[in-house]
């Protein structure tokens, strides 16, 4: 059977050169034309070539949530990305052969062919990083291909809640703001009334070998496993998940869902939960841990050795990446997207994700919409349980972060 064929078009300008910049990018399917997802971003000040490559890591990425195995074709009217993509120009700029390479990574390259196209042609990802510009917004609009409806944030028609992991379309909202203070905290958290939110159960996995060196342990790689005591340590936060999802609280629904990254040591840590409350585990790429890059398995004295300076910008500075990695803020899109997925598809409920410090860190901070460079100073032990509930009208709360007795 012939793969799937999708059409990636893709933006990105700057008002100034560096200036303030976004990027635009959409998926159609290549047969019908019809749009399956839009996106859109404000990235700050930054330059034109930065924002062009943004627009096609966004779009790749896109395109694979959708098929993993589709044939794309990139259409762009920027020349230099498309031939430096290509391998006929060379790449010299840095930020330039940081997203060359996610994109690169975003979606294998002999799945991959690129067009030039007359900036006529590219009308409707320009228009797209022209609202980001405009507005200073994230968007994230997805097409269910089955009904032509929207995915949007309320559940509404188009909520499908696809599966991450399969690649399947999921609903997402309509636009989502950028890490920081956003729409999932624009609300008072104080309630009177009796309406019922979504709560978000965030475990963090117990400790590994990697844990106990204090060695950058990222996305990059799948292990490693979890120590003897990061087993013991998953089984006290099982326990404490499961009193909290059995009325221990009085205002928290059972358990529906366990979602997990794909690392080694978030599998094992969700493994012992789910048998506790009696529920299997999916997969979530988009919860995995932040992508360390050449940081991977380096501790904090090694890094500072190779690239002085770097890791303290790394922790203060969220919107700064590992070489060949990724930023805090980066990790802040991939939860933001997740719990605008996770509201989208109903509240009343209570979903377990199992996942990583940084990843953790990034959800709470953009649900009490703290700026990202105070994202660093949330501590999260290895097995501790952090708790989020969202509304359907947008308001948020944190109602705990703690470590489970003995941790």
């Amino acid at each position: 059977m012939a793969a799937r064929r999708l059409v990636v078009e893709a933006d990105g300008g700057s008002r100034g050169n560096p200036g303030p910049a976004g990027y635009g990018a959409l998926v159609r399917d290549a047969t019908t034309g019809t749009v399956l997802a839009e996106r859109a971003e404000f990235l700050g000040v930054t330059s034109n070539n930065v924002a062009e490559y943004s627009g096609l890591v966004a779009g790749l990425t896109a395109a694979r949530e959708i098929d993993p195995a589709a044939s794309i074709e990139v259409r762009m009217d920027s020349k230099l990305v498309v031939e430096q993509m290509s391998g006929r120009w060379q790449i010299k700029h840095e930020d330039m052969r940081r997203l060359a390479a996610r994109a690169r990574a975003a979606a294998p390259p002999d799945q991959v062919s690129y067009t030039w196209v007359p900036r006529a042609q590219n009308g409707a990802a320009d228009a797209l990083a022209n609202e980001a510009m405009d507005h200073r917004v994230a968007v994230a609009r997805d097409t269910d291909p089955g009904t032509g409806a929207q995915g949007d944030a309320d559940g509404g028609a188009g909520d499908r809640g696809g599966d991450a992991a399969s690649g399947a379309p999921s609903a997402e909202p309509a636009t989502t703001p950028p890490p920081g203070p956003s729409a999932l905290a624009s609300r008072g958290s104080v309630r009177f009334d009796d309406a019922q939110p979504l709560t978000v159960v965030l475990v963090r996995h117990g400790e590994t070998p990697m844990t106990v060196t204090k060695a950058y342990s990222g996305s990059s790689v799948a292990g490693p496993s979890l120590t003897d005591r990061g087993r013991e340590q998953a089984a006290r936060a099982a326990a404490l998940v499961q009193a909290i999802t059995e009325d221990e609280w009085g205002d928290v629904p059972p358990a529906t869902e366990v979602i997990a990254s794909p690392m080694v040591r978030t599998q094992e840590t969700a493994a012992i939960i789910a048998e506790r409350v009696g529920l299997p585990v999916s997969t979530d790429p988009l919860v995995a841990e932040c992508d360390f890059g050449e940081w991977e398995g380096l501790v904090a004295a090694e890094i500072e050795a190779r690239w002085p300076g770097d890791l303290e910008r790394w922790h203060v500075d969220a919107g700064f990446p590992a070489p060949g990695g990724e930023s805090i803020e980066d990790v802040g899109r991939r939860m933001h997207r997740t719990l605008e997925r996770l509201r989208a598809g109903g509240v009343g409920r209570t979903v377990v994700v199992v996942t990583h410090s940084v990843s953790v860190r990034s959800a709470v901070g953009v649900a009490i919409g703290a700026n990202s460079s105070s994202w660093a100073r949330i501590r999260v032990a290895p097995a501790s349980v952090s708790i989020v509930r969202l509304w359907a009208d947008g308001a948020t709360e944190v109602t705990v972060v703690g470590a489970p007795s003995g941790a």
